[in-house]
């Protein structure tokens, strides 16, 4: 887990390294079972792999600011969403699905593997332009702090988190949010 640690140093252990893998133990929640990155990252790109286990949910979030006044890193950062769409016991709006900048931008042109397969992700931060790759495809992209940006904030999810998508430094975090859920081969670069 070097490089790694809990959002706000909270000693909940949902994380272990399991056959070379950082493995979400399926402890976490909402509010809990977050790990993040030691380091802080501006422009950048994020490669990795994933799976799911089957009815599970998990995010790789970005640009989050650890501060006591943000509970959760979902508060600040971004989601490139991670779920089992096809196997999740409620229907699901299109950007609660796979590859989808969670409740902002709609994921298109997927070509997502079966549960319990290894996906590839990728996410490119570079002057506020994001894209979002599943399996070699890009499947988002967007430009943050823009007036578009601004209005899908204020129209939705995040109208009540004020420092949502604002900074432009923060840490990486991955999410356990009560499933097993798999992360390797975990590589990134700044541009």
């Amino acid at each position: 887990l070097n490089g790694w640690r809990p959002y706000l140093h909270n000693t909940t252990a949902t994380w272990v390294v399991e056959d070379g893998t950082l493995k979400g133990l399926g402890k976490g929640s909402d509010s809990t079972g977050y790990i993040i990155s030691e380091d802080q990252f501006e422009n950048f790109e994020l490669k990795l792999e994933w799976k799911i286990a089957p009815r599970g949910n998990s995010g790789i979030l970005y640009m989050v600011v650890e501060n006591p006044a943000f509970k959760t890193p979902y508060q600040t950062g971004p989601e490139y969403q991670v779920i089992d769409e096809l196997g999740w016991p409620d229907p699901l709006e299109e950007w609660q699905k796979t590859g989808a900048n969670y409740a902002m931008h709609v994921a298109k042109n997927k070509d997502l593997k079966s549960v319990g397969e290894w996906n590839t992700a990728s996410i490119l931060v570079n002057n506020g332009h994001v894209e979002h790759w599943l399996n070699g495809i890009k499947i988002v992209e967007y430009e943050l702090w823009t007036d578009e940006w601004k209005a899908l904030v204020a129209g939705g999810k995040w109208k009540d988190y004020p420092a949502y998508g604002q900074s432009k430094k923060g840490h990486l975090a991955l999410q356990d949010h009560g499933s097993n859920v798999w992360y390797k081969n975990i590589k990134i670069r700044g541009l």
